[in-house]
């Protein structure tokens, strides 16, 4: 596998030597050309200098004397000051003399290279690197100039002025300028690779704990979280966040599915024991002929208890796909012909119950948005709960108002009150509020985890109160 760190760090050193190449090779080109060409302009100053004076001096004397002191003078005092060499030919390029340092050297029979005498004389300068034809041990920087005067029309070449200046303090100069660069741009190169090392490591570090802790959730153990960048405040941090989220939801689903199947197993033993230890005690004779009937009803009664888990958890499990497509029907339909249709269905157990019934809903029709089925099975899970709980006796209240654009039901009924740290509970799956206080034992706990999942899919809310014995549930539709 390609570590991330590796490449992002390969990256990295890759725009850097890149960077430094091109700036390299950008501040050597423009130094080279600066100091060549610093030289260049003081060489050919100075040039222009001699040449001028040397004219001068041949219109005054008609002729140059290699002896005259005033001549020698000025000619090494600009080669002192200049550092450079200065050499004077006649226009055959026979040199006459030359200065070193200030002092007079004699080239006798020595003349300048032709090609340079030849550019000097058609072009009338020359400006370049050169050892004049070995005249100079080394190469120089070198500009020549014509020396001529105005004779009537004419124009007369009476000599010609050479001025070099050592080449090897500029390429010293060069030299040092680019050992200094490239020394700061290896401390920088270094520095920057470092900095890169931190930094990749740095930011690749959390997502190899995430991807360590995402193999342990594979592997079944959900918890596992990452930790140590809270502090952080940049992506990093909020994707551990994140991670950290979805390993608590995982955690959750896993802990529920992990109860689910307990209860789905304890509930379904249960009745599944009852009958095959009834069956079994009639089919060996252990219950009696005479009691054959009665244990055959409860038989029956468990299989119909059975048969109501079943299709229970059919009804959670087609609501579970609604909620995972989020497509759920939506429709008009009038919400007061529906409670009183679950109210009608409820009488015979209401009755049996001895309770009372308070109906408190708008006169006429109030239509609301949702679907029509999924409301009738609220309404009768919430109306049968209350019932199934209420004191014998007592009444229970149906109550429908409009506020704020919502249809508010209320279902109450009078019994024994829910403890405050259970009403929370009441909605998840397979729970039971107390069995002791239930007057149906044949509940499996699913009724009102429907009831929430239908109204969640519906983009509805229900909350559910219990205080002196009053508890009441409250859900809302959306008028229409």
């Amino acid at each position: 596998m390609r570590s991330l760190y590796r490449r992002q760090l390969t990256m990295m050193v890759c725009i850097m030597l890149v960077s430094f190449t091109l700036l390299a090779g950008a501040f050597m080109l423009l130094s080279y050309r600066y100091i060549i060409g610093e030289t260049r302009d003081s060489v050919e100053r100075n040039a222009g200098y001699i040449s001028n004076f040397t004219s001068a001096y041949y219109r005054r004397y008609l002729t140059l004397d290699i002896q005259d002191e005033f001549y020698s003078s000025y000619v090494a005092t600009i080669a002192m000051i200049s550092n450079s060499n200065i050499i004077v030919a006649d226009p055959e390029g026979k040199i006459l003399y030359a200065t070193s340092d200030g002092r007079f050297y004699d080239y006798t029979d020595i003349t300048i290279p032709e090609n340079i005498l030849a550019q000097v004389l058609n072009e009338g300068a020359f400006n370049g690197m050169t050892n004049l034809g070995g005249i100079y041990s080394e190469r120089r920087y070198l500009s020549a100039l014509r020396v001529t005067n105005q004779v009537g029309n004419l124009s007369l070449t009476q000599g010609i002025v050479l001025v070099a200046a050592d080449a090897s303090n500029l390429s010293e100069m060069w030299a040092s300028t680019a050992t200094i660069f490239f020394f700061s741009a290896v401390v920088v190169f270094l520095i920057s690779v470092i900095a890169s090392t931190l930094t990749s490591a740095y930011q690749t570090r959390p997502l190899i704990e995430m991807a360590e802790a995402a193999r342990k959730f594979g592997q079944g153990e959900f918890d596992v979280r990452v930790t140590g960048y809270e502090d952080r405040g940049d992506e990093v941090s909020a994707l551990a966040e994140a991670f950290n989220s979805m390993a608590n939801s995982l955690e959750k689903v896993e802990s529920q599915r992990a109860e689910f199947i307990a209860n789905v197993s304890h509930e379904l033993k249960t009745p599944m024991t009852t009958i095959a230890g009834f069956a079994e005690g009639i089919l060996d004779g252990t219950i009696p002929p005479d009691r054959e009937k009665e244990y055959l009803q409860i038989v029956v009664s468990e299989t119909r208890r059975l048969s109501r888990l079943v299709r229970r958890m059919l009804d959670l499990s087609r609501l579970n796909a609604l909620t995972q497509s989020t497509v759920t029907a939506q429709e008009t339909f009038d919400l007061t012909e529906v409670m009183s249709q679950v109210l009608i269905s409820l009488e015979t157990k209401i009755t049996d119950r001895q309770l009372d019934v308070e109906v408190k809903m708008p006169e006429g029709k109030l239509m609301v948005w949702g679907d029509p089925d999924a409301i009738t099975q609220v309404c009768y899970n919430l109306l049968d709960n209350a019932a199934k709980f209420a004191a014998p006796g007592t009444a229970i209240t149906a109550q429908i108002t409009k506020k704020d654009g919502k249809a508010h039901v209320t279902i109450r009924n009078l019994g024994a009150t829910i403890p405050p740290d259970e009403l929370p509970l009441l909605f998840e799956r397979f729970h039971k509020a107390d069995y002791s206080r239930s007057m149906d034992r044949e509940g499996v706990g699913l009724g009102l985890y429907i009831v929430k999942t239908i109204l969640g899919n519906l983009k509805e809310n229900i909350t559910v109160a219990s205080e002196d014995g009053v508890t009441q549930f409250q859900f809302t539709l959306t008028l229409a």
